[in-house]
Parts: C-alpha cells; structure tokens; sequence
C-alpha cells in the first residue's frame, strides 16, 4: 500500500427536512386541525481514529464526501427520517485543520477517538407546532437548516516515543531492524527508506517503546535537497531524538561534526520545537573502527557538545551496543511518563 500522510478533502453535510403545513383530513371530523410533522436532520460527518490504518491514501482519491439530507415532514403529524451519518476512519494521529482558517478541527491521538467535522442541518418545524387558541388552522411551517460545508486538510503524524535522525546510509533501518521486529527495507544506496516505519522495542515483558525511522536528512532539505523536510513531521509528538552517526564513512574527508550541525541546522529552519527536543547521538558501524579512532570520535563529539551530552557507540550490524541504548532510552521516556507529584497542601495551624 502506498504511503501517504497529507490529503486535502471537503466534506458536505446533509441538509435538514422542511417541516409540512397540513391539516387533519377525515370523514366525519370536519376540523381536524394541523398534523403536519417534522423535517428530518440531516446526515453529519464525522472522523474516527483507527489503529487498523496506517495512510491516508483512500483520502488522497475520495476527496468529497457528501452526507444525504433529512427526509421532509408529512401529514397525519409524521416527522421525516433523518439522514445517516458518514464516518471517515484514518489513522491515530492524525491532525485535521480547517483549509481556509488554518484552525485545528479534531487531533485524533487515541484508537476509537471522535471528532465532528461537518454537522448536519436539523429539520424544520411542522405546523403542529404553531397551533393555540388564537390560531386554529397556523399554515406556518420552518425550512430546514443547511449542513456544514468546510475543507480539510489531513495531516498524519505517526505517534513515537523516539525518532531517529541521520544522514542517509548511516544505519537508521538496521538499527530500528536490530532492536524491534520492524523490517524496512536495507540497501547499498542513499534513500532506501521512502516512508516513515515504525517499530516497537521490549526491553522486558511489561516495559517497550515506539521507535520511528524516516528517511534520511541532508543539508539543503529546507531547499528541498533529497527528500527534504517532508517527513519531520512525523518526529513532532517524539519525545526524544536519536542522531544516528556513521562513525566509518567511506570517504575519510568527511568531516562527521560538521554534518551533525548541518542536520542539526535544518532541524532549527523546520521547527523550532523539534530542534529543542532532546537529542542523543548514536555513533554507529563501530565495528568498523580501531579502539583508538572508535575513542577518537567519542571525544570529538564529547568535546564539542559537552561533558552532560549522551553518546553512545553501538554496531547495529551486530548488536553491539544496542541493548545498552535501549535500556538508556526505557529510562528517559520512563522518567518522561511518570506524573510529576503534587505539592502538599500546608497544614493548617492549631
């Protein structure tokens, strides 16, 4: 399946039933009076969040979508059917905003969670209801109200607790492969990874994570270089950042500080809430060095982020490290959940 996170749509809502002037109309009762009903409502529209469903491209396709509108009212004081409603099932996190106002409709965060998107007309009033002592045979009646009309944008941002960050080929779908049971793809070129995958870490039968690999990042994303900015979406509801570093390029002039801070850079241009996230920084292929230059890189990078910075050195080829970076992270995302206490009420004095 094709993935895609953003579509555009407009959704109709059903227009309510008029309500119908009419008149009791028997043998042998000559003045019946009204019994006109009701109009119908018309059909809303409503969006639900489902974990079953991981794109949005149905939406990318069915961009209108059209509730029926409410039957009108009838004599013998019968109200008109009213409409069904049309629900629209994407996936958890997504976040629905009005095309024209850019205001936040629903942020759907929850499997099974609802939110109303264009509500429906209600149906007029039958003459039934203007009947008194002073207006035995009332011809008033009500049209029914229109229904909502609005176009949306939908936006998904898959829902992780770590999001990993790199230069392409510096090891991201190995490492999210080593740790968890997702599979993405693995090659010998830059960009295999096309799309977002997601992968879900146990440290132990009751403690795991969600861990989320995007494609990766070069300098001059912001300017659309690679594949640029269009997935950092998906690292917004992180609550940290894992830099994957390939500690043994192949071209031994690539300066590995330098592209650290390039990343780092497009980072800030996108979103300044995401570049303030907190960030580790994982040198990977360590497999691939010497001791001393393995030590030689961890003090460059110490060196320049700082003695509290976090770096650790894994291989994910072979595993090394991971375990350790796993249970690393279990503790910080932990220490994140966990509810702050709240402060003690003073006592009051005898």
């Amino acid at each position: 399946m094709k993935f895609i996170d953003e579509a555009t749509i407009q959704v109709h809502a059903g227009k309510g039933g008029d309500g119908s002037a009419s008149f009791r109309r028997e043998k042998y009762i000559p003045k019946g009076g009204p019994d006109g009903g009701d109009g119908g409502r018309g059909g809303s529209i409503w969006a639900v969040a489902d974990r079953n469903i991981n794109t949005l491209v149905d939406y990318r396709y069915a961009r209108i979508h059209r509730a029926k509108n409410g039957e009108p009212g009838r004599g013998s004081d019968c109200n008109g059917k009213g409409a069904d409603d049309i629900i629209l099932r994407v996936p958890v996190g997504t976040l629905i905003t009005d095309q024209e106002t850019g205001a936040v409709v629903a942020d759907l965060t929850h499997h099974e969670e609802k939110a109303l998107l264009a509500r429906g007309g209600q149906g007029g009033l039958g003459n039934l209801h203007f009947k008194s002592s002073t207006n035995r045979t009332p011809r008033q009646f009500t049209r029914g109200e229109p229904g909502e009309s609005r176009e949306l944008h939908l936006e998904l941002k898959v829902l992780a607790d770590v999001g990993l960050l790199g230069y392409p080929n510096a090891g991201k779908s190995t490492f999210i492969r080593a740790v968890s049971a997702a599979r993405p793809k693995v090659a010998d070129y830059p960009f295999t990874t096309l799309h977002p995958n997601l992968g879900v870490v146990r440290v132990d039968d009751a403690r795991s994570f969600v861990i989320a690999d995007i494609p990766g990042l070069i300098e001059g994303a912001a300017e659309g270089a690679g594949l640029g900015h269009q997935f950092l979406r998906h690292l917004a509801r992180t609550h940290l950042l894992l830099h994957i570093v390939d500690s043994a390029p192949l071209d031994d002039s690539v300066n590995l500080l330098g592209q650290a801070h390039a990343l780092v850079e497009e980072l800030r241009k996108y979103d300044e809430n995401l570049f303030r996230k907190p960030r580790w920084i994982v040198l990977n292929k360590a497999d691939m060095l010497d001791p001393d230059s393995r030590a030689a890189v961890r003090r460059q990078f110490q060196a320049d982020l700082g003695p509290d910075a976090r770096i650790f050195e894994i291989s994910a080829l072979t595993g090394e490290g991971c375990r350790e970076v796993c249970y690393a992270i279990m503790e910080a995302i932990e220490s994140l959940r966990r509810p702050e206490p709240e402060p003690e009420a003073p006592e009051n004095p005898a």
